[in-house]
This record gives C-alpha cells, sequence and structure tokens, in this order.
C-alpha cells in the first residue's frame, strides 16, 4: 500500500526546477517522512502563496500531482535552488499538471482535511517539505484537482516561463 503526501514548495525556483527535472530535492534537515518516502507514493504539489513573491496576490494552490520513482537518496551533488542546498531526492513520474496561474486552492478545503486537525492553525502544517495525507483528503483533493490537471507537457512550458520573471 502506497502512502500520499503533499509536496510544500515555497519558492518559484523550486517549481520549475521539480517539474523540469521530474525529480524531489529534500534539505538537510532530518525527517521521518522524508526518509519514509517510496517508489509508488503519490504526491500532491502544492506552491505556497509566497512562492511567486506575491502573496498578497497569490493563494497556496496544488498544482499537481506525481508519483515517486525511486527511494530518497543522498545525490552525489547538492541541488542548489535560490540559495538553498539540498542533498538529497528521488525521481518522479509527474502524473497532471494544472497550467499556471492555476490550481486547487487549498484554504477553503483545509477544515474538509484530516491532515489538519487544528484548521485555524493550518498553515503550521506547511512547515516542512512533506504533510502526510489520508486517503480521504487525497479524495477530496482529487474531487477538485481532477478537472484542472492536463498533461505535463502542456503545463509545465507555463511554468517555466514564469520561473525567473519578476513580481510573479
Amino acid at each position: 500500500m502506497s502512502d500520499a503526501y503533499l509536496v510544500v514548495l515555497g519558492e518559484r525556483e523550486a517549481i520549475s526546477w521539480v517539474l523540469r527535472q521530474r525529480r524531489m530535492a529534500f534539505p538537510a534537515t532530518p525527517r521521518a517522512e522524508v526518509a519514509a518516502l517510496a517508489p509508488g507514493d503519490r504526491l500532491y504539489l502544492y506552491a505556497t502563496r509566497g512562492a511567486w513573491h506575491n502573496p498578497t496576490r497569490d493563494r497556496g494552490r496544488v498544482i499537481g500531482t506525481a508519483t515517486v520513482l525511486t527511494p530518497v537518496k543522498r545525490l552525489n551533488e547538492p541541488v542548489e535552488i535560490a540559495g538553498r542546498s539540498f542533498p538529497s531526492g528521488c525521481q518522479l513520474r509527474l502524473d497532471g499538471v494544472v497550467p499556471y496561474p492555476g490550481g486547487l486552492e487549498l484554504q477553503p478545503l483545509v477544515g474538509q482535511l484530516e491532515a489538519f486537525p487544528k484548521p485555524h492553525a493550518w498553515s503550521i502544517y506547511l512547515r516542512r517539505a512533506l504533510l502526510r495525507l489520508p486517503a480521504a483528503d487525497c479524495r477530496t483533493l482529487d474531487r477538485g484537482l481532477r478537472p484542472l490537471l492536463v498533461e505535463p507537457k502542456q503545463a509545465i512550458p507555463t511554468y517555466l516561463s514564469t520561473a525567473g520573471a519578476a513580481g510573479r
């Protein structure tokens, strides 16, 4: 049985890298959920409201889904993204991506999701790379996300063109 996680991406350069490379990279901070990530696990890619550097305009949104293809392993050379170092990672298969600037807004769903037992303080649960999602939460996210997803090759260019754009 595979697990599912919300992957928290708080920087547009990181979003672009994940989509372009079809890989996930993790910071050095040891986390049980990163160590437990296994091939077959499902990931929901979440772009924080600050990822595009305009949190007053943007909303935190689930922008795609992926499947883990390889175990998380230490990289020969750490990945450097937006001034941060990520020494471990894994390969992904992107299953679907919502074209930029779309996505499923997370905040209105928080009260329905078991992963956020204290909905009034929901953002505290997003201060990590991965947040484990119960099966019921996956069904809730899938209902809203499925109609928005397109083939990754259609949506990825919309993110790559915005990664370096000021004010996006």
